[in-house]
């Protein structure tokens, strides 16, 4: 079977074992796609460019559901994404719009803005490819990037996005 006619699948990985999953399974004959962003990290002497996922301990593999066992049971591998133990299919719009979203990265400055967000708020992103999507406020601890966990595969996963490109959401659900 032609692997683009393979559905794509959300694996929960250990912390910081991404990248070796990934290879592992692109090893095995697998399609795998880890969402990775580039960002500037600060040392206490320097700053330096850095790749980094874009979805922590999350990576996505396109396979047949048969091979749940040889993929589950690689070094690093926690979980398989699923419901009611059925493993999630990840809609292919999903996996395009997430490399479409990290091909158009670009770590900015905020805009200067007056309105406070706080912690579980409801916000919209406002531009970018992921633009519509709603999602709730992590806590802030950067003045210049959010973390906003979108629902997906039954599972809210963090995206991490620059404060210019979000607004409050208020009037709707919880606001």
């Amino acid at each position: 079977m032609n692997s683009e006619k393979l559905p794509w699948y959300a694996l929960y990985v250990h912390s910081r074992a991404e990248k070796r999953v990934q290879s592992q399974l692109t090893d095995m004959g697998f399609e795998a796609y880890l969402p990775l962003i580039v960002t500037m990290k600060k040392w206490s002497d320097r700053m330096k460019k850095v790749e980094e996922p874009l979805f922590k301990s999350y990576l996505f593999v396109r396979a047949d559901v048969r091979n749940y066992f040889d993929i589950v049971n690689l070094p690093g591998v926690t979980r398989m994404v699923s419901f009611e133990k059925k493993p999630v299919v990840v809609p292919e719009n999903q996996i395009i719009a997430i490399k479409k979203y990290c091909d158009d990265y670009v770590e900015t400055d905020p805009e200067l803005t007056t309105e406070e967000l706080h912690e579980g708020q409801l916000v919209r992103i406002t531009n970018g490819p992921m633009a519509g999507l709603t999602g709730r406020l992590a806590p802030i601890n950067n003045k210049r990037r959010l973390v906003v966990f979108i629902e997906s595969v039954g599972q809210y996963l963090p995206i991490n996005i620059s404060r210019s490109k979000v607004e409050a959401v208020y009037g709707g659900v919880n606001s």
